[in-house]
């Protein structure tokens, strides 16, 4: 398929960025919203999204519950230590 390769490419280093953004020396996970409702925490995550946090530093976790426990649902939000000096990447432009 034509574009195939450079769309690979794009989304690789994508995923190098993200990854480099969020290393464990870059910042932490912050809990934002736990639930056992997925609606509600479809509308958190929207309402995050919404104010401005990009996309790549939300994560959800699903923490699978047994026969005892219910399934429950983390929203967490990734917030960078201002000590942290990232490294400047070069553009591929």
């Amino acid at each position: 398929m034509p574009g195939q390769r450079k769309r690979k490419r794009r989304q690789e280093a994508e995923r190098r960025r993200t990854a480099a953004r969020t290393a464990l020396d870059a910042g932490r996970w912050e809990v934002v919203f736990e639930t056992h409702d997925q609606a509600e925490l479809r509308e958190h995550a929207l309402h995050l999204r919404k104010t401005g946090t990009a996309e790549s530093m939300i994560r959800i976790d699903m923490l699978c519950g047994r026969l005892v426990h219910p399934t429950a649902y983390r929203l967490s939000r990734f917030v960078p230590d201002p000590t942290h000096e990232p490294d400047r990447e070069h553009s591929d432009h």
